[in-house]
């Protein structure tokens, strides 16, 4: 479901800056034939920088590369490249051609996110420059095509890090990429449509319920227009009402009330519904989910009940491609994050991201807390003009999903700033009185304008909540960089800095939570990370393979849920900082007894370790007596999982020192051929029981037949036993396999079906 961006509306437009564009709302279904959205993803022509004169509706772009969005302007190594290399100003031209059914109609062009400002010329008239990577844009560009013939949209896309464009201005800690990569759309509306619909729940925990549906609408409204919205579960209608929209409004409102029984979301049942707003001629639908979400001085509670906050900060950028990754990849992420690794919450970091990973939060349960563009700088008064804009629209994109619970309206780690943040503070209460406001400082004596201190504190242990309503959004990761193949002591230590300040948290109702740095590793700036363009602060890789402490976070949720058992230790005799032994490392599991064999011979038992994590609803267990083991022969550690004194799960990590398989693993074994879906391949050197072995290496040269292309780096050189490689599909249909080969353990390959798309209508 794909949402746009909007207009200010007059009630607001006094307190913010008003955009530059008219954002408009999101596509109608196709059988409102007054209203039609047409995807614009596919046929585009990249000319690589922009030549001169581009985009004149004559020039000859017939030569050019033929892509599909969303696009990366350039494909990188995943580390280790010039950050330079994206850094300019690209041309994409689209053709399309206006059928008659347009006559009379209002037609907007609509794109989802260019980095980081885009020129739109459509047959040669060129609206204003838009400011900004991370928030839609959309413009009317009704004036500006003919029926029949050819039409051309020209864009200049400029991804150098523009001191007038937040986040830039001083050095930020990740890099931003380039090109259009999010989607394009054409919309075609009649003369006054319905521009956005925020469905706003009031009451949620109480029988006198309702929903009050703020409708916006663009054009004349003529006298004694109704308007009718509906809430559906499914295509089955709960409830109707209808308003007359009279007069200039900054929104017409509809009354959903008497709901009677209805389902709450929450993350274990996070139950959506629609909402479908009619008048004459038009059709807006949105989903949304009946919630209380509130941070309270007891803690933050969802439908009135508490609940302890447990996550991960996110960058959108994946390797190869930056953030141009389409959205079966997007939501992946939201699986990994809320099924693999059980946490409850992901904070956006730090900028408002793709729609298609929000839609899998809100499907999923997974609570988001969304934040606007910045890293520590705040600029002159016009940068700040577009942090009050880019909150806006923000907001106004994304406020009917169910899955976010905290608007984030300060530049992250930025120093106080009074005048700003009122603006911003004011804006997002006005637009969304719903739900609170945070915004993330290091600084624990900062103004607090907002409605909760929301801390990045690195320490340990945690300072103690200086506020009501106090979330811990930053902590541990930072400058703690850690690889998969990291020796044992680093590796353990990782984990311990994250269960730590889990342990913490939970001991204190004061703490409404907190979100470990981070996710995932990222690409960063030279003078940040590791010195390869990558920050390893992740508790996953940059292609998403887990690294022990993400197996904390997995650890976390109960047995009925997923039964875990999972080393936080790589098997070998001496891989510690100093020399001898194993010494004390964590395993990671929710069950309540562990069995240790070694070589065959039952060598300890273990209850989870309360006495360090008291507060951990499931402790780690911490192995200790493996320092003073026989190294000769060296076998295989046995670790049994019980639950209630049954045995649950079994884990085995080999003592043969030997690369003993190697292993081709799809996300998905089917995609959309449309020439811009993709799904992640993940290659990885195992032991005899299934567990990566971290120090293989090797080239792996790939061979891709059938509708699909590579994305990623062939042969690929392995570094720590384990990678990742997209492939993404042809606008054809057919069956696409992929071969991977190994110096030494062979072949795999895999076989994805690509199922033949939709044709392009324009």
């Amino acid at each position: 479901m794909n949402r746009r961006t909007f207009l200010l509306t007059p009630a607001v437009a006094a307190g913010a800056l008003q955009s530059q564009t008219k954002p408009t709302a999101s596509p109608a279904p196709r059988s409102v034939p007054a209203r039609r959205s047409y995807d614009l993803n596919r046929n585009w022509r990249y000319g690589g920088k922009a030549p001169a004169g581009f985009a004149a509706p004559a020039f000859d772009d017939s030569k050019w590369e033929r892509v599909t969005l969303p696009h990366a302007n350039v494909r990188l190594p995943w580390h280790s490249f010039e950050e330079a290399d994206f850094q300019f100003v690209s041309a994409y031209r689209r053709h399309f051609h206006a059928p008659a059914t347009w006559q009379g109609k209002r037609v907007f062009v609509d794109f989802a996110g260019a980095m980081t400002a885009a020129k739109v010329t459509v047959n040669g008239y060129e609206f204003p420059e838009y400011r900004g990577g991370y928030t839609p844009f959309s413009f009317e560009i009704t004036s500006h095509f003919h029926i029949g013939g050819d039409n051309v949209i020209a864009v200049a896309v400029d991804s150098t890090e523009r001191k007038d464009i937040p986040p830039f201005g001083e050095n930020i800690d990740y890099l931003t990429f380039g090109g259009i990569y999010r989607n394009v759309s054409l919309r075609v509306v009649p003369a006054t449509f319905i521009e956005n619909v925020h469905a706003r729940v009031l009451r949620p925990l109480e029988a006198n319920r309702e929903i009050s549906v703020r409708c916006y609408l663009n054009g004349p409204v003529a006298p004694g227009t109704q308007i009718n919205a509906e809430l559906r579960d499914g295509d089955r209608v709960l409830k109707s009402a209808i308003t007359v929209a009279g007069g200039e409004a900054a929104y017409h409102e509809v009354t959903l009330d008497s709901l009677g029984a209805v389902e709450l979301w929450e993350p274990k049942r996070p139950k959506l519904y629609s909402i479908v707003v009619k008048m004459a001629g038009d059709e807006y639908r949105t989903r949304i989910g009946i919630r209380e979400a509130k941070f309270t001085a007891e803690g933050f509670k969802l439908n009135g009940a508490t609940l302890k906050l447990r996550g991960l900060n996110r960058h959108q950028t994946f390797p190869y491609l930056g953030g141009a990754m389409p959205e079966r990849v997007q939501r992946r992420d939201a699986w990994i994050l809320r099924r693999d690794l059980h946490c409850n919450i992901v904070r956006t970091s730090h900028y408002p991201q793709a729609t298609s990973f929000l839609d899998a939060c809100d499907e999923l349960g997974l609570l988001v807390f969304e934040e606007t563009p910045g890293w520590q700088f705040v600029g002159d008064r016009p940068w700040q003009d577009v942090v009050v804009r880019n909150v806006g629209e923000m907001i106004r994109r994304d406020w009917n999903h169910p899955s976010i619970i905290l608007w984030g309206v300060r530049v992250n780690e930025s120093g106080d700033h009074h005048d700003l943040y009122t603006r911003t503070n004011t804006l997002a209460h006005s637009l969304d009185d719903t739900r609170q406001t945070g915004g993330v400082r290091y600084n624990y004596n900062s103004e607090l304008l907002e409605d909760v201190f929301t801390m990045n504190d690195f320490g340990f242990p945690l300072r103690p909540p200086n506020h009501p309503l106090y979330l811990n959004t930053e902590f541990n990761g930072h400058m703690f960089s850690t690889k998969r193949f990291d020796n044992v002591t680093r590796v353990a230590e990782h984990v311990t800095r994250h269960a730590r300040v889990h342990n913490q948290l939970a001991g204190d109702s004061k703490y409404a939570g907190g979100l470990g740095w981070c996710a995932f590793d990222y690409n960063t700036h030279k003078n940040f990370g590791s010195g390869d363009h990558i920050c390893y602060h992740g508790v996953s890789d940059i292609f998403r393979i887990p690294k022990p402490a993400a197996y904390f976070y997995k650890s976390q949720c109960d047995p009925d849920e997923e039964i875990v058992l999972e080393a936080g230790l790589f098997w070998s005799s001496g891989d510690r900082s100093t020399a001898g032994g194993v010494g004390e490392v964590p395993i990671l599991s929710n069950c309540d007894h562990l069995k240790i064999y070694y070589d065959g011979k039952l060598r300890e038992e273990l209850d989870p370790d309360r006495k360090t994590y008291p507060n951990l609803k499931y402790p780690p267990f911490i192995l200790t007596k493996f320092g003073n083991i026989p190294l000769n022969p060296w076998g295989d550690l046995r670790i049994e999982g019980f639950l209630k004194g049954s045995l649950v799960k079994t884990l085995t990590l080999s003592g043969s020192g030997r690369d003993a398989d190697f292993k081709l693993l799809p996300d998905d074994t089917e995609l959309s051929g449309d020439g811009r879906d993709a799904t992640r391949v993940v290659f990885m050197v195992t032991d005899e029981y299934g567990n990566i072995r971290p120090f293989a290496t090797g080239g792996i040269a790939f061979t891709l037949t059938g509708p699909a292309e590579l994305i990623g780096e062939n042969p690929f050189g392995l570094a720590g036993g384990a990678g990742a490689v997209w492939v993404k599909s042809r606008e054809t249909s057919g069956v696409a396999r992929l071969t991977a080969k190994h110096p030494y353990l062979g072949t795999k390959a895999v076989e994805i079906r690509v199922k033949a798309a939709e044709r392009e209508m324009l």
